[in-house]
């Protein structure tokens, strides 16, 4: 069986010197910027606050389906709310 790897990972954008990043979903060996899958959302840590826009069903369902997310998107993901409804999810799944 063929198993591929899938992250949720930030992919920096924008211009030198003023960062821009998508949280996109990606297969692990893939090059940062390089081929992804999706896009979930986008984060924008220039504003004040920092904006960041995630859609929710997508980023659960990819969640769902075995997705790993990075340690600044799983950052990005706790501080919308997305990974306390994926636990409850999980919670209520068993």
């Amino acid at each position: 069986m063929y198993f591929m790897a899938v992250r949720i990972r930030l992919k920096r954008m924008g211009a030198k010197k003023r960062p821009f990043y998508r949280l996109v979903i990606a297969d692990q060996r893939a090059a940062r910027n390089g081929r992804f899958i999706d896009t979930v959302g986008y984060y924008d840590p220039l504003e004040e606050p920092a904006k960041i826009v995630i859609d929710e069903e997508k980023a659960l369902d990819w969640l769902q389906k075995g997705a790993q997310p990075s340690d600044t998107a799983k950052h990005l993901l706790t501080k919308v709310g997305v990974m306390d409804k994926f636990a409850a999810a999980r919670k209520n799944a068993q």
